[in-house]
């Protein structure tokens, strides 16, 4: 199966750079739920972070400690009830929705859940994000050279019921990076894979990150995954209890 290589030329006219991720930094950041009967749930407590570009950072913690909530603000899928964050230089908390929305077509999002649409072809899955946008590329020709890059040639036309739990996944992979983001986001992306197939989708991510140099954060709480990571970040009841970082001389992924 495919490791990622292929993904530049699947990117066609998209430029490659050594480094073309972008810095992820939270100042005080805090974010309340409210829970269905009306009470206040905390899920991010002040929390500071400061994630440099291209960097490949774990965010651990047991269910319920924040992980998918500093992911999604991290996206733009929501915004933060106080502090400050900024994703390359650009302040999420300033933003209006029209602008959340053009921020987001530059990030790559990958769920545990796939969130595959079942009437659609692997192929247009893919291309999904794009359909709303003018775009310098054909979007298809990109989709179904993604699907290749991810090792799915041939499959472009099946439908996700077609298609194992892996292969879903690598779809989600592909949709993720149909425009060139820079900020990939992975929400436990293998929480619904078994462990041989959980291990070439994480392999497909890392060569993903060596190849694009892409900032990547996973939330996870499979610590063999997050050994796997140059940083890993514990959350638990929304702050942040330890941050580690690999030493140089430490295997990577």
């Amino acid at each position: 199966m495919s490791s990622g290589k292929g993904v530049l030329d699947a990117l066609g006219d998209a430029v490659p750079s050594a480094a073309t991720g972008v810095d992820v930094r939270l100042a005080a950041v805090s974010k309340t739920y409210r829970t269905g009967a009306g009470l206040p749930v905390r899920a991010l407590a002040e929390v500071t972070l400061d994630v440099p570009a291209g960097q490949v950072v774990a965010v651990t913690g047991r269910s319920g400690s924040g992980k998918s909530t500093l992911l999604h603000l991290a996206g733009a899928m929501d915004v933060p009830d106080s502090g400050t964050l900024t994703v390359g230089g650009q302040d999420l908390t300033a933003m209006s929705e029209p602008e959340r929305t053009r921020y987001r077509r530059g990030v790559g999002f990958v769920f545990q859940r796939f969130h595959l649409l079942p009437a659609l072809t692997a192929c247009d899955n893919v291309a999904a994000p794009l359909i709303p946008f003018r775009t310098s590329f054909d979007k298809r020709a990109r989709a179904i050279a993604l699907l290749s890059a991810v090792g799915l040639q041939g499959r472009e036309h099946d439908l996700p019921s077609k298609l194992s739990g892996g292969q879903q996944q690598r779809v989600a992979i592909a949709r993720a990076l149909i425009g060139d983001p820079r900020l990939l986001l992975a929400d436990e992306p293998t929480g619904n894979l078994d462990s041989a197939t959980g291990a070439e989708v994480l392999d497909l991510l890392f060569s993903l990150h060596q190849e694009r140099g892409v900032t990547l954060l996973l939330a996870t709480h499979d610590q063999a995954l997050a050994v796997r990571c140059q940083r890993v970040i514990e959350l638990r009841d929304g702050a942040v209890i330890s941050d580690q970082t690999r030493s140089a001389g430490e295997s990577g992924p």
